[in-house]
Parts: C-alpha cells; sequence; structure tokens
C-alpha cells in the first residue's frame, strides 16, 4: 500500500493537478478569511470552515477522477490486479493518497490560526474541532469519488458523477425540509452530510457525526473493492 501512496502523490506533482487543487483550495479559503475574519475583526473560523464546505465538495472529483478510471483507459489496472498487493491495499493506497493531498492544502489552517493569535487568543479546540469536520467530510466524499471512478474509463464522467454526488448530498437538508412524512424526513436528515458536519463548526466533537463520516468512507471503499474484484474475475 505504501508503493501505491508513493505511486498516486508522485503522480499527482508530476502533473497540474496537484498545483491546480492546492490553488483553488488556497484562493477560496484565503478570500473567505479575509472577508470574514480580517474584514469583520472576528477570530471565528468556523465561519470559514462552514463555506469551505461547499469548495470541498468541488475538489474531490478533481483530486479523484483519474484514480481508477485512469487506469482503465491506459489498461495498467491489469498490472495492478495481478500484482502480489491486494485489492483493497490498492484501494486504500489510492483513497490515501488523495487524502494526503487534501491534508497539505488544509495546512493553510494552522497559518491562519498563528496570523489570528496575533491581534487576538485563538480558539484551537474550536479550529482543531473544524479541521478534523472538514477532513472527515472530504474522507467521505473521496471515498464515493473513488467508487465512481472505478465505474468508468472516462475522466470526465468520473468528475462530473462526482460533482453531482456532491451536490446531492449538499441540498440533502434542502430535501429534507421538502418533504412533509415526518419519518422519511428523519432519515433524510439522519444521513445529510451537513447536518453532521455543521456540529464540527461549531466545535462541537461528536461521536456519532465521526462514525458516520467514517462509516460512509468505510462503505464506499468497500464496494470499490466489490467493482475491481467483479473486473478481476470477469
Amino acid at each position: 500500500m505504501r508503493a501505491i501512496i508513493k505511486r498516486e502523490l508522485y503522480s499527482y506533482f508530476c502533473s497540474p493537478m496537484a498545483y491546480v487543487v492546492m490553488a483553488i483550495f488556497l484562493f477560496f479559503s484565503g478570500i473567505f478569511f479575509t472577508m470574514i475574519c480580517l474584514g469583520n475583526s472576528t477570530s471565528e473560523l468556523n465561519y470559514v470552515f462552514s463555506n469551505m464546505c461547499l469548495v470541498t465538495i468541488f475538489i474531490t472529483p478533481i483530486l479523484c477522477m483519474r484514480l481508477l478510471s485512469d487506469e482503465k483507459r491506459l489498461r495498467t489496472d491489469q498490472a495492478l490486479l495481478t500484482s502480489p498487493v491486494s485489492i483493497l491495499s490498492i484501494v486504500l493506497g489510492k483513497f490515501f493518497s488523495a487524502c494526503i493531498l487534501f491534508l497539505i492544502c488544509m495546512s493553510i489552517f494552522v497559518i491562519y490560526g498563528f496570523t489570528l493569535s496575533f491581534f487576538v487568543t485563538p480558539k484551537w479546540s474550536v479550529i482543531i474541532c473544524n479541521c478534523l469536520g472538514l477532513f472527515l467530510l472530504a474522507a467521505a466524499l473521496i471515498a464515493i469519488d473513488v467508487f465512481l471512478s472505478s465505474l468508468t474509463e472516462s475522466q470526465v464522467i468520473a468528475a462530473v458523477t462526482g460533482f453531482a454526488a456532491g451536490l446531492f448530498v449538499y441540498l440533502l437538508d434542502n430535501v429534507a425540509s421538502a418533504v412533509s412524512v415526518s419519518f422519511v424526513n428523519k432519515a433524510l436528515t439522519s444521513v445529510s452530510f451537513l447536518t453532521h458536519y455543521q456540529n464540527f463548526t461549531v466545535g462541537l466533537l461528536s461521536l456519532s457525526d465521526v462514525v458516520f463520516f467514517l462509516s460512509v468512507a468505510a462503505l464506499f471503499i468497500f464496494l470499490t473493492v466489490r467493482v475491481i474484484e467483479k473486473r478481476r474475475w470477469s
């Protein structure tokens, strides 16, 4: 798995993809930090993290669109499938490589925290909670996008379906509020990504929210492994 992670990270930074994703993330986080924190003289970074949710939804498909679809298009997946590495290790290696690149993007929030410390005493516990929430959200979305990438050999289709899936989970709260049937409303709210993410933005660390995002990631990693295994034996 370590070899897969190294290979994917090398591939990221040897192409414009890593730099484009980092530029988008840093650009929007910088705008939100300047407008919300510096513009309003506040140390509340939670508003910045709330806005970064939508940015995360749009950059994770870019991170994952080539992870498995490109292997299928170039027919290099056959070499991977016949290697001594297990399919789970291959999928986890690709998943963790995307998570590591996202963590690199998130390191900018440490700089924002230290910048605020020149003016006020930042609430590091709230910042750490927000960082954890954003990373767990990204990890769940990355797992979904890796699964979608395994279904096609087109990077464009993988990216578009990833955007669609991200918008669906983003709008799930609105769909739930429009449903009048109570048990359907509760079911949709319980699987809403925003409902679980918003608790982190106010500094509330709940085990149920952590378990939710980890469960979504685990589910789609499992489904990805099943898709590749089916292709392996077909």
